[in-house]
Formats: C-alpha cells, structure tokens, sequence
C-alpha cells in the first residue's frame, strides 16, 4: 500500500528517447526521481564518438544523479540503489531484464511504460510491429515488472488510434508523450490506492522481437496492402530496402493505388514521374513518393527524376 505520504521517492531506469517524457514529467511533478539509471555512453556516428543516451542529458540538466552500470544482477549496484531508499522503480525503454532482487527492493515494487496494448506486442519492438500488424489502434500499458517479459499485470492502459500514414517513427513520438501523461496519472491513483492490477490473458499474447538490418528486405510477391503497413513498419529504421542492378534503393511514403489491376511481375515498374514511383506487388499496386538510392539522402522520386531514369520494363528485386 502507498504511504500516506504525497510524493513518492522514485528512481527512475529509462535509456532511448522514447523515455524522455516520461522522465521530464516526473521532474515537473510532485515526486522525487532520486536517482536515473541508463545504459553506458555508447559510440555514435562516423566518428564513433561516445555519446550520452537521451535520459543521460535530461537527468544532469535536473542535477539528477545518473548510474550507468554495466552489469545490474551484481550486489555492488544492488546496495547503492538501495541506499536511495526508493518508494517505487519506474522503468521506461531501459533496455535489460530486471532480477528478482530489484523488482523487489522497493516498497511498491516497479512499473514499467510499455509501448503496446497488452498482452499484444510484448517485447523489444511492440511500437514498429504494431505498424506492420496493420493494427488500427496502438497504445502504452502502465504495468506491474515481474520476472517475465511484459508478463506482469497491467495497471493503465491508454490507446490512439493509428492513422493510415503512420510510420513507426511517428508513433514512437506519440506513444512515447502518451506514456509520459499516463504515467502520471497512474501515479495519481496509486496515491489514493486506486489503482488496481489486472491481470493479462496470456492465451492472447503476441511477441515482438526486436528487428534486424536484413528484416526490411522487400518481398514483392506479398499484397499491396501488407506491404503498405510494412514500409511503414520499417521507417525510419532499418528501412524498407530492395535493388535495382545490383544498387540498394530505400523506400518511404508509401500509398495505396486505387487501380489494383496489373498483370507486371512483382517489384516491376508500372510508372515513375513527378507523382512518384508505382510498383507492381503480389495483389495490386504500391505507390512511393519518396526513395533513397544508395550512397544518397532521401529524396522525393520527381526530385532523383531530375538526374535519373527509372524505365516501365525495370524491376526491383529483394536481393542483389
């Protein structure tokens, strides 16, 4: 039970941005993040410059004490997190599974911002493969850390719904400033002790490892449609990818054609002018506004139009 007490001492573990809201929410509000946990400096960039994650740069601009251990199952970090003396652990996109040991050191245990609905989408990457599921709406879960993978029980759901432009970038951004508020409003009722725990139907669970560079490979052969969430689902990263002679091209902005009707092998080039790239699919046709073409930035396809030439008789192939 919380103590009577209004502000909680929180210690707060998040690394990406994805758990920079919830972490700016926590230093405007009422409570005390006594300490931040994040993942070590990591090298970034041509140069490979080691460079702070997000939380890092938010927690020493409050004056937050900041840990970056590299082990979290050692007594060494078990001590010296107990000596904050925490009242509750939140957990935002930290990035390791949790011991037994921490879950249970503070008095209200630990709460996680998951970026899904539960018990859909539990895993590393729940935000790109809701994109790529086609679901219609997505969402956080405020939930209760147990030993298991998202497997604890589910304190606050909140949901948007998922536009049909979506991109995984895009919801990112809205899932992570949605957890944010939700988080404080969790927080609020557990307050008033009045905020309960359900627990999740298992039998209705679904997974989403996180995903690798060779995952955005194109298959043309698959529908318009499943395609379309696909794109999307790999944008900004790793990327939807195919190849045209042998060089890699990137694809972004993709929509849906009315004219579904094509009798072209897949990854074939229907047309390409100023209104963008259309491309013969497994059912139907996809249209692409904007392209990336090896060793270039991203660009719309009338713009690569200007210096190139992309022919009807071409096709896009999933490997070199």
């Amino acid at each position: 039970m919380p103590k009577t007490h209004t502000a909680f001492r929180i210690i707060f573990m998040g690394t990406p941005d994805f758990s920079v809201p919830a972490l700016q929410n926590l230093i405007d509000g009422q409570d005390e993040v006594v300490a931040v946990i994040t993942q070590p400096d990591r090298p970034k960039g041509r140069g490979k410059k080691l460079s702070p994650p997000p939380v890092k740069v938010l927690a020493e601009s409050a004056n937050i004490p900041v840990l970056q251990p590299t082990k979290v199952r050692t007594s060494e970090f078990l001590e010296e997190l107990q000596s904050y003396k925490p009242d509750l652990i939140i957990v935002a996109a930290y990035g390791r599974i949790l011991p037994s040991t921490i879950l249970d050191l503070p008095p209200l245990g630990c709460i996680n911002i998951h970026g899904s609905l539960l018990p859909r989408h539990r895993g590393a990457a729940p935000i790109q493969r809701a994109i790529l599921a086609g679901d219609k709406k997505a969402g956080v879960t405020i939930m209760q850390m147990d030993v298991g993978m998202d497997t604890g029980a589910m304190l606050l759901p909140a949901s948007i719904p998922v536009a049909d432009d979506e991109t995984a970038g895009s919801l990112f951004t809205k899932l992570a400033n949605l957890g944010g508020t939700t988080l404080l409003h969790a927080l609020d009722l557990l307050r008033q002790n009045k905020l309960p725990a359900t627990e999740q139907d298992h039998s209705q669970a679904t997974e989403s490892p996180p995903l690798k560079k060779e995952d955005g490979a194109i298959d043309w052969t698959q529908p318009a449609k499943e395609l379309h969430c696909f794109v999307r689902g790999m944008d900004p990263w790793p990327t939807a990818f195919s190849f045209l002679n042998g060089k890699r091209f990137r694809f972004f902005s993709p929509e849906l054609n009315n004219d579904n009707t094509t009798n072209q092998p897949p990854g074939s080039i229907i047309k390409a002018n100023r209104d963008g790239l259309l491309l013969a699919t497994g059912d139907g046709a996809l249209l692409f506004r904007e392209i990336q073409p090896e060793g270039k930035k991203r660009m719309s396809v009338e713009a690569y139009l200007c210096g190139q030439s992309l022919e009807t008789d071409q096709q896009f192939l999933s490997s070199k």
